[in-house]
């Protein structure tokens, strides 16, 4: 299993590049950064934007994959986002992963002065992004229209370093979220269940999503896609708990998501306050144990 990290995009560039550096010098295969506008209770405080941070990491790195984790359409339009996922790309030498999802109903979602999308609209909205982005990145030009975007005549030259792009991983719960990890994603993503709750202990947070796999399975046969060629990514911390406590704890953690077939596992750096509060020390001991 492939371990990830989450930097909140909170602290000057002076201060959090050596967190970045630390990333990879731990172990970690990736390591990634919220895309909002603000979120949550840290609304009011320093936040950066997802972009130029990953663009400042893929210089101060040189092994681990970056990405957005997950970029969000409630702010993003596919034709400017496409444009910058491809410069990052280029800058990284090839280490980006699109980290790509459907948007909340949180501050992002009214900051721009637009209507609450129903359920039903945030998942054609979703649809259409992914395509959309999809296939900016694929080709050089793109003329494109649908209910929420459109492109015309949008060029992207010379394209991502990863052929035929850079790869996506799609979080979705939901079978037509699913069914567009099925048809773009490299990896699928999820939380958990978001109907139990958080600080889901592994034992349960595993069968979850053992059964979120079994349907993410047979969104891949209706597709027609091998499910074995999908990763499947668990991030921690919204509502699963990673155990990160302890060696023991977070070993079994692990050994909990592996053995229901999780390829990638995601927590969050420690910060001194919630949330992700905890201590740096022991989170690169616990940590270490297993990268």
């Amino acid at each position: 299993m492939d371990l990830g990290v989450v930097f909140l995009p909170e602290h000057r560039w002076s201060e959090a590049s050596a967190r970045w550096r630390r990333a990879e010098e731990l172990g970690f295969a990736h390591a990634w950064t919220y895309d909002h506008l603000a979120w949550r209770t840290l609304r009011d405080g320093p936040w950066f934007g997802s972009v130029p941070t990953l663009t400042a990491a893929a210089t101060v790195t040189q092994r681990i994959r970056l990405g957005p984790l997950v970029a969000s359409p409630n702010f993003r339009h596919p034709v400017p986002f496409a444009k910058e996922l491809m410069t990052l790309d280029d800058v990284s030498g090839g280490r980006l992963v699109v980290g790509i999802g459907a948007g909340g109903y949180g501050w992002d979602s009214s900051v721009l002065g637009e209507q609450p999308l129903s359920p039903v609209e945030r998942a054609a909205r979703f649809a259409e992004f992914v395509e959309l982005t999809d296939l900016l990145l694929r080709q050089p030009e793109t003329t494109y229209r649908g209910r929420f975007y459109a492109a015309d005549g949008a060029t992207n030259h010379p394209g991502c370093v990863q052929r035929p792009r850079a790869p996506f991983a799609v979080a979705a719960t939901g079978r037509r979220g699913m069914e567009l990890a099925a048809r773009f994603g490299d990896s699928w993503v999820t939380t958990g269940d978001p109907s139990l709750g958080e600080d889901v202990a592994p034992d349960d947070g595993a069968r979850a999503v053992a059964r979120q796999i079994e349907r993410l399975d047979e969104c891949c046969a209706r597709v027609g896609r091998d499910p074995s060629t999908l990763r499947r990514m668990v991030l921690t911390g919204p509502q699963l708990d990673a155990g990160l406590d302890s060696e023991g704890a977070f070993g079994h953690a692990l050994g909990c998501y592996a053995a229901v077939g999780v390829d990638d596992l995601v927590v969050h750096w420690p910060r001194p306050t919630d949330p992700y509060r905890g201590d740096v020390d022991t989170f690169e001991r616990v940590v270490t144990s297993a990268l």
